[in-house]
């Protein structure tokens, strides 16, 4: 399975939203909590081609979007696919 990493803050439902479906996968992921380590919001903004808004997801080296684009992949069936290949 490939490493799963989202930047999250302690107060977004998006982010907990994202977390609980990926929990709910048995997916394990690496959280980055921006709050905490705000250092680390201008390598989220690097890294998601300017997306400055938590969640911000990345399965491996594919950078997937935020809480909503990664529901969206689970209901068309791609994300069991992308989370495994």
């Amino acid at each position: 399975m490939k490493p799963v990493e989202i930047y999250t803050s302690p107060l977004c439902g998006f982010c907990h939203a994202a977390k609980r479906l990926l929990k709910s996968k048995g997916v394990a992921f690496s959280e980055v909590d921006i709050a905490r380590d705000p250092d680390r919001r201008a390598e989220m903004i690097q890294r998601a081609n300017g997306g400055r808004t938590v969640p911000q997801i990345f399965v491996g080296d594919d950078h997937v979007g935020g809480c909503d684009e990664l529901y969206a992949l689970d209901r068309a069936g791609k994300l069991d696919s992308l989370l495994a290949a």
